[in-house]
């Protein structure tokens, strides 16, 4: 009997969050849903936080997703938007950490190059290209939806190869693998040579 699951992919970011749905059965996908959350007429950057944590839980209380894949952030020159789109990313993740559903981050490039086989191509090719895969009758206005539905696509893509990505199980998997390292010679030994300056 083919195993079946959904994946839930996210585009996260405060002006716009993008989603989509596949249900996988076996080695073929069918579409779901994709949507986008509006966020352009809050101005608090923190309602739009909690309404992105709030959306991203409703979505797994309905759906009941058994993986989600994230577009993770890209770094570039505007230390600000990456702040603020680090901040999203981070939310959607601590909601489907909260229902201890396995999450898996993607660079926008692997995406891409996963649905294109171009690493490079646009908003709009990846929006084809899945309107081709997954036999959509018409596409949205804005693509931050399609971008949701190509990390859910790119992760059933990637499955079963090594190096996929980023990935965290629950709360535990994520504070340990993005915790500082220990101070070297423990934090006995810094405090030791802290207070022999002192004397000196």
């Amino acid at each position: 009997m083919a195993i079946e699951k959904i994946i839930l992919g996210i585009d996260p970011g405060t002006t716009i969050m993008g989603f989509g749905l596949i249900k996988v059965v076996g080695k073929k996908m069918e579409f779901i849903q994709m949507n986008e959350l509006q966020l352009k007429k809050y101005d608090d950057p923190y309602t739009k936080l909690k309404l992105i944590f709030d959306r991203t839980i409703e979505l797994i209380d309905t759906y009941h997703p058994d993986e989600i894949a994230i577009e993770a952030p890209f770094f570039g020159k505007n230390v600000q938007s990456m702040l603020k789109l680090g901040r999203a990313q981070g939310v959607a993740m601590a909601a489907g950490l909260s229902r201890q559903i396995p999450i898996t981050e993607y660079l926008p490039k692997k995406i891409k190059m996963a649905i294109t086989g171009n690493g490079n191509a646009s908003k709009e090719q990846v929006a084809k290209m899945l309107q081709s895969v997954l036999s959509l009758k018409s596409l949205p206005k804005n693509l931050d939806s399609t971008d949701g539905l190509a990390a859910a696509v790119c992760h059933f893509y990637n499955e079963g190869r090594v190096e996929i990505g980023k990935s965290y199980s629950g709360w535990e998997a994520f504070v340990k693998q993005n915790s500082p390292p220990a101070p070297r010679g423990g934090v006995k030994n810094s405090l030791q040579v802290n207070l022999r300056k002192k004397k000196n």
